[in-house]
């Protein structure tokens, strides 16, 4: 499973929806993961992050590397989608599609992260499933 930083701060606020789907992930003994890029996103120095803190606790955090960025430029161009926020959404979409299948990825942006993550060639049961949280 996959979260994006809607995700995370859901994680993080104790969203029911987001909280049950994590707990079944982690009965499935999946991997919950996350880009690097989206703790920028949901940190700020502060001490409301205490609670993001713990919710990341368990949570594999993908470090982003020049394979990944190539990875998302490539989907912003197929998706054709610009701009500093899709970047950030096309960098947690290549690391969701780096990941062994099936995956669950949750957003906000269900609609873009639908686009970047779109494989028409590939079956639809090993196609990422992409969930509004």
């Amino acid at each position: 499973m996959v979260l994006d930083a809607e995700g995370v701060v859901k994680l993080a606020n104790g969203d029911p929806r987001v909280i049950a789907r994590t707990k079944l992930a982690y009965a499935r003994s999946a991997t919950v993961v996350t880009a690097a890029t989206t703790l920028a996103e949901v940190l700020r120095g502060g001490p409301r992050d205490a609670r993001v803190h713990k919710a990341l606790h368990r949570v594999t955090i993908i470090s982003i590397h020049a394979d990944d960025a190539h990875a998302a430029g490539r989907l912003l161009g197929r998706a054709q989608l610009a701009g500093h926020r899709h970047a950030l959404d096309a960098l947690v979409a290549a690391v969701a599609m780096a990941q062994p299948r099936p995956v669950v990825l949750l957003t906000s942006d269900s609609k873009d992260m639908r686009r970047l993550t779109d494989e028409p060639g590939r079956p639809r049961r090993e196609r990422i499933t992409v969930v509004h949280v």
